[in-house]
Protein backbone atom coordinates (compact mmCIF):
# COMPACT_ATOMS: atom_id res chain seq x y z
CA UNK A 1 0.00 0.00 0.00
CA UNK A 2 1.14 3.49 -0.57
CA UNK A 3 1.83 6.01 2.10
CA UNK A 4 1.45 9.17 2.33
CA UNK A 5 2.03 12.49 4.65
CA UNK A 6 -0.25 16.14 4.54
CA UNK A 7 1.79 19.07 6.13
CA UNK A 8 -0.56 22.25 6.30
CA UNK A 9 -0.91 24.32 9.29
CA UNK A 10 -4.39 24.85 8.49
CA UNK A 11 -6.46 22.13 9.82
CA UNK A 12 -9.36 22.64 7.46
CA UNK A 13 -7.14 22.80 4.59
CA UNK A 14 -5.56 19.43 5.49
CA UNK A 15 -8.45 17.51 6.47
CA UNK A 16 -9.92 18.72 3.17
CA UNK A 17 -7.15 17.08 1.27
CA UNK A 18 -7.20 14.20 3.67
CA UNK A 19 -10.93 13.44 2.34
CA UNK A 20 -10.06 14.20 -1.43
CA UNK A 21 -7.61 11.68 -1.68
CA UNK A 22 -9.66 9.26 0.12
CA UNK A 23 -12.14 9.98 -3.07
CA UNK A 24 -9.79 10.13 -5.84
CA UNK A 25 -7.21 7.05 -4.50
CA UNK A 26 -8.85 4.86 -1.60
CA UNK A 27 -5.65 2.65 -1.67
CA UNK A 28 -3.45 5.23 -0.29
CA UNK A 29 -3.08 5.22 3.34
CA UNK A 30 -2.37 8.75 5.31
CA UNK A 31 -0.04 8.16 7.59
CA UNK A 32 0.33 11.31 9.27
CA UNK A 33 -0.75 14.97 9.47
CA UNK A 34 1.81 17.22 10.23
CA UNK A 35 0.84 20.92 11.61
CA UNK A 36 3.95 22.88 11.08
CA UNK A 37 7.32 22.17 9.05
CA UNK A 38 9.33 21.16 11.75
CA UNK A 39 6.33 18.68 12.60
CA UNK A 40 6.44 17.30 8.93
CA UNK A 41 10.21 17.13 8.48
CA UNK A 42 10.18 14.76 12.10
CA UNK A 43 7.06 12.18 10.72
CA UNK A 44 8.92 12.31 7.38
CA UNK A 45 12.17 10.80 8.97
CA UNK A 46 10.09 8.75 11.18
CA UNK A 47 8.31 7.32 8.69
CA UNK A 48 9.42 6.99 5.47
CA UNK A 49 6.31 7.83 3.54
CA UNK A 50 6.41 7.39 -0.43
CA UNK A 51 4.80 10.81 -0.74
CA UNK A 52 4.34 13.91 1.03
CA UNK A 53 2.07 16.67 0.29
CA UNK A 54 3.71 20.01 1.74
CA UNK A 55 2.51 23.33 2.04
CA UNK A 56 5.31 25.58 1.29
CA UNK A 57 4.25 28.59 3.94
CA UNK A 58 3.89 26.54 7.59
CA UNK A 59 5.79 27.91 10.69
CA UNK A 60 9.29 26.22 11.53
CA UNK A 61 10.11 25.33 8.19
CA UNK A 62 8.90 25.86 4.73
CA UNK A 63 7.44 23.35 2.53
CA UNK A 64 10.98 23.91 0.61
CA UNK A 65 12.72 22.96 3.59
CA UNK A 66 11.25 20.08 5.14
CA UNK A 67 11.53 19.03 1.27
CA UNK A 68 15.61 20.08 1.18
CA UNK A 69 16.03 17.78 3.97
CA UNK A 70 14.37 14.50 3.02
CA UNK A 71 16.97 12.03 3.34
CA UNK A 72 15.04 8.95 1.98
CA UNK A 73 12.72 8.56 -0.88
CA UNK A 74 10.00 10.39 -0.19
CA UNK A 75 8.43 11.72 -3.02
CA UNK A 76 7.39 15.59 -2.79
CA UNK A 77 4.33 17.67 -3.60
CA UNK A 78 4.09 21.01 -2.67
CA UNK A 79 0.46 22.26 -1.94
CA UNK A 80 0.61 26.48 -2.64
CA UNK A 81 -0.81 29.42 -3.39
CA UNK A 82 2.28 30.88 -5.42
CA UNK A 83 2.52 33.27 -8.19
CA UNK A 84 2.70 32.29 -12.06
CA UNK A 85 6.60 32.45 -11.57
CA UNK A 86 7.03 29.53 -9.00
CA UNK A 87 4.32 27.35 -11.32
CA UNK A 88 6.39 27.96 -13.71
CA UNK A 89 9.54 26.75 -12.02
CA UNK A 90 7.44 23.37 -10.46
CA UNK A 91 6.47 22.22 -14.72
CA UNK A 92 10.16 22.84 -15.91
CA UNK A 93 11.54 20.66 -13.10
CA UNK A 94 8.72 18.01 -13.32
CA UNK A 95 8.02 18.38 -10.06
CA UNK A 96 4.02 18.16 -9.08
CA UNK A 97 2.32 21.00 -7.21
CA UNK A 98 -1.22 21.68 -6.42
CA UNK A 99 -2.98 25.28 -6.18
CA UNK A 100 -4.91 26.47 -3.37
CA UNK A 101 -8.00 26.19 -4.03
CA UNK A 102 -7.79 22.29 -4.40
CA UNK A 103 -9.86 21.26 -7.78
CA UNK A 104 -11.08 17.65 -7.83
CA UNK A 105 -9.40 17.66 -11.64
CA UNK A 106 -5.88 18.77 -10.86
CA UNK A 107 -5.65 16.51 -8.48
CA UNK A 108 -6.35 13.52 -10.58
CA UNK A 109 -3.92 14.66 -12.53
CA UNK A 110 -1.28 14.75 -10.12
CA UNK A 111 -2.42 11.43 -8.55
CA UNK A 112 -1.67 10.03 -12.19
CA UNK A 113 1.72 11.69 -12.38
CA UNK A 114 2.48 10.31 -8.57
CA UNK A 115 1.67 6.69 -9.52
CA UNK A 116 3.98 6.57 -12.93
CA UNK A 117 6.47 8.70 -10.64
CA UNK A 118 6.73 5.74 -7.78
CA UNK A 119 6.65 3.41 -10.68
CA UNK A 120 9.91 4.90 -12.25
CA UNK A 121 13.79 5.16 -10.54
CA UNK A 122 13.89 8.20 -8.45
CA UNK A 123 17.28 9.23 -10.02
CA UNK A 124 16.30 11.26 -12.67
CA UNK A 125 13.39 12.83 -10.47
CA UNK A 126 15.80 13.70 -7.71
CA UNK A 127 18.20 15.88 -9.91
CA UNK A 128 14.89 17.85 -11.06
CA UNK A 129 13.86 18.02 -7.35
CA UNK A 130 16.92 19.97 -6.90
CA UNK A 131 17.15 22.34 -9.68
CA UNK A 132 13.43 24.02 -9.20
CA UNK A 133 14.30 23.91 -5.42
CA UNK A 134 17.22 26.46 -6.03
CA UNK A 135 15.33 28.13 -8.25
CA UNK A 136 12.57 28.95 -5.44
CA UNK A 137 14.40 29.20 -3.21
CA UNK A 138 16.30 32.98 -2.55
CA UNK A 139 19.18 33.79 -4.54
CA UNK A 140 22.61 35.10 -3.13
CA UNK A 141 22.59 38.83 -3.13
CA UNK A 142 25.21 40.47 -4.87
CA UNK A 143 26.87 41.87 -1.64
CA UNK A 144 30.20 41.48 -0.34
CA UNK A 145 31.02 38.41 1.40
CA UNK A 146 31.63 37.58 4.64
CA UNK A 147 35.01 37.27 6.18
CA UNK A 148 34.50 37.21 9.58
CA UNK A 149 31.61 36.02 12.10
CA UNK A 150 31.19 37.59 15.30
CA UNK A 151 29.88 35.01 18.14
CA UNK A 152 29.37 36.57 21.95
CA UNK A 153 30.09 34.18 24.99
CA UNK A 154 28.53 36.00 28.25
CA UNK A 155 30.56 39.41 27.67
CA UNK A 156 33.56 38.55 25.14
CA UNK A 157 32.80 38.41 21.60
CA UNK A 158 35.04 35.62 19.39
CA UNK A 159 35.52 36.96 15.94
CA UNK A 160 35.93 33.78 13.57
CA UNK A 161 37.74 33.82 10.17
CA UNK A 162 35.25 31.91 7.85
CA UNK A 163 37.86 30.24 6.45
CA UNK A 164 38.55 28.68 9.88
CA UNK A 165 34.65 27.34 9.99
CA UNK A 166 34.35 23.78 9.29
CA UNK A 167 30.58 24.12 9.46
CA UNK A 168 27.49 25.79 10.46
CA UNK A 169 24.63 23.55 11.87
CA UNK A 170 21.07 24.85 12.60
CA UNK A 171 20.30 23.96 16.36
CA UNK A 172 17.39 24.89 17.80
CA UNK A 173 17.42 28.44 18.26
CA UNK A 174 21.05 29.24 16.99
CA UNK A 175 23.12 28.37 14.07
CA UNK A 176 26.54 26.68 15.53
CA UNK A 177 29.98 27.63 14.49
CA UNK A 178 32.14 24.61 14.46
CA UNK A 179 36.09 25.37 14.19
CA UNK A 180 38.40 22.82 14.77
CA UNK A 181 39.03 24.29 18.14
CA UNK A 182 35.98 25.23 19.36
CA UNK A 183 31.95 26.11 18.65
CA UNK A 184 30.61 29.08 19.10
CA UNK A 185 26.25 30.33 19.02
CA UNK A 186 25.24 32.85 16.43
CA UNK A 187 21.72 33.92 15.82
CA UNK A 188 22.18 34.16 11.60
CA UNK A 189 19.83 31.35 10.12
CA UNK A 190 21.74 29.37 7.65
CA UNK A 191 19.38 30.62 4.59
CA UNK A 192 20.82 34.32 5.77
CA UNK A 193 24.47 32.72 5.98
CA UNK A 194 24.38 31.19 2.07
CA UNK A 195 23.52 34.47 0.94
CA UNK A 196 26.44 36.07 1.98
CA UNK A 197 28.66 33.06 2.12
CA UNK A 198 30.88 32.54 -1.02
CA UNK A 199 29.51 29.83 -3.04
CA UNK A 200 32.52 29.02 -4.39
CA UNK A 201 33.62 27.66 -0.84
CA UNK A 202 30.57 27.03 1.26
CA UNK A 203 27.93 24.17 0.07
CA UNK A 204 24.37 24.13 1.77
CA UNK A 205 24.01 19.93 2.17
CA UNK A 206 21.05 19.56 4.48
CA UNK A 207 18.48 22.22 5.36
CA UNK A 208 20.95 22.72 8.67
CA UNK A 209 24.28 22.52 7.54
CA UNK A 210 26.33 24.36 5.67
CA UNK A 211 30.37 23.15 5.02
CA UNK A 212 33.35 24.78 3.70
CA UNK A 213 34.65 23.18 1.31
CA UNK A 214 38.34 23.49 1.78
CA UNK A 215 38.02 21.39 5.00
CA UNK A 216 35.70 18.61 3.15
CA UNK A 217 38.05 15.11 3.54
CA UNK A 218 35.20 12.93 1.57
CA UNK A 219 31.84 11.15 1.19
CA UNK A 220 30.50 8.27 1.89
CA UNK A 221 27.54 6.41 0.59
CA UNK A 222 25.60 4.06 3.57
CA UNK A 223 23.63 0.53 2.38
CA UNK A 224 20.70 2.51 1.49
CA UNK A 225 22.59 4.67 -0.57
CA UNK A 226 22.64 7.61 1.31
CA UNK A 227 25.56 10.21 1.03
CA UNK A 228 27.67 11.80 4.12
CA UNK A 229 30.13 14.07 3.74
CA UNK A 230 33.53 13.98 6.33
CA UNK A 231 35.22 16.66 7.66
CA UNK A 232 38.49 17.49 8.25
CA UNK A 233 39.45 17.86 12.37
CA UNK A 234 35.55 17.10 12.75
CA UNK A 235 35.11 13.08 14.10
CA UNK A 236 31.26 12.68 13.39
CA UNK A 237 30.29 12.52 9.47
CA UNK A 238 27.36 15.02 8.04
CA UNK A 239 24.01 13.75 6.49
CA UNK A 240 23.47 15.16 2.91
CA UNK A 241 19.49 15.77 1.76
CA UNK A 242 19.05 14.73 -1.50
CA UNK A 243 17.94 18.21 -2.75
CA UNK A 244 22.25 18.31 -2.63
CA UNK A 245 23.29 15.23 -3.63
CA UNK A 246 24.32 16.37 -7.31
CA UNK A 247 26.97 18.94 -6.39
CA UNK A 248 29.05 15.74 -5.17
CA UNK A 249 28.51 14.11 -8.51
CA UNK A 250 31.65 15.35 -9.84
CA UNK A 251 33.69 14.18 -6.77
Amino acid sequence: MTRALIADDEPHLAQYLKQQLADCWPELEIVAVARNGIEAAEQINALQPDIAFLDIQMPGLTGLEVAQGIEGGTRVVFVTAYDEYALEAFDAAAIDYLLKPLKTERLLTCLARLKGALAQPQAAETARLAEALQRLLPSAAAAPRLRFIRAGSADLMHQVAVQDVLFFHADDKYTVVKTAQAEHLIRTTITDLVAQLDPEQFWQVHRSTLINLAHLAGTRRDEMSRLFVRIKGHAQELPVSRAYVHLFKSM
